[in-house]
């Protein structure tokens, strides 16, 4: 585990994001649970139930973490039949192999280093891709936008999952207080990097949600655009389609 003395003294920038994931990679599913309330599996049930009806489904997972999204897919749909996660921290993907190794699922997950703003995948590829809590850290989201949209297959589906702030204005003040102070002040306890989780909480506040994100998903040529809150809108589900 990672000393808070070396990484506190570190700057995050939305283009260095990753060494944010490397460094408390250690702690991040537990932290996920724990920030979450145990909420992000049923988030996760919520991605599988947007897929594409129909059979030998290829799949792209962007910012794929340790690989959850990818292996709960997998191991619930039978229609697919290749998985393939993206993510700049070597270390979340490490911890991403293991489990699929353990799964028996190494026949359909690869796991690889990658870039969501520079994909290396050819036009018209995946009938299906998804990034969960991943794009308000790229440095640019239309561009990671317009990536996901040119490797989609005609009639392919994007889902994105993403935080975003209640509209309710009470749930919203107490969702700002959770993320000024309990998150950082767990987060930072548990993994040992206070800067990290205030780097966290502070992408969540600032990035567009809603419409203003619709917008954007049109604007890279995805119709069929719906946005869906969840628990109060703490978070919220895109989902998309490349079509003629």
């Amino acid at each position: 585990m990672m000393t808070p003395t070396t990484q506190n003294k570190t700057t995050y920038t939305k283009a260095e994001s990753w060494k944010i994931f490397d460094a408390i990679y250690l702690r991040y599913d537990l932290l996920n649970t724990i920030l979450s309330m145990g909420y992000h599996k049923n988030w996760r049930d919520k991605i599988l139930a947007m897929a594409p009806q129909r059979s030998n489904l290829k799949v792209l997972d962007l910012a794929t973490g340790t690989a959850d999204v990818l292996i709960t897919l997998t191991k619930n749909n039978t229609n697919i039949i290749q998985g393939i996660g993206i993510d700049l921290s070597e270390n979340m993907l490490k911890l991403g192999r293991e489990k699929i190794k353990n799964l028996n699922l190494g026949n359909k997950i690869s796991l690889q280093k990658g870039d969501a703003t520079q994909l290396s995948f050819l036009n018209d590829e995946f009938d299906f891709a998804t990034m969960s809590f991943g794009i308000r850290n790229v440095e640019n989201p239309i561009l990671t936008l317009k990536e996901i949209y040119r490797v989609l297959k005609t009639d392919g589906r994007a889902v994105i999952l993403e935080f975003s702030l209640p509209s309710n204005i009470v749930m919203k003040i107490f969702y700002l207080l959770y993320l000024k102070i309990f998150v950082p002040t767990v987060g930072g306890l548990i993994s040992g990097d206070f800067k990290a989780y205030f780097y966290l909480n502070r992408t969540i506040e600032k990035f567009p949600y809603g419409e203003m994100f619709n917008r954007m998903m049109r604007q890279c040529g995805f119709k069929n655009v719906t946005a869906t809150p969840l628990l109060f809108g703490v978070a919220t589900i895109y989902c998309a389609e490349k079509t003629l």
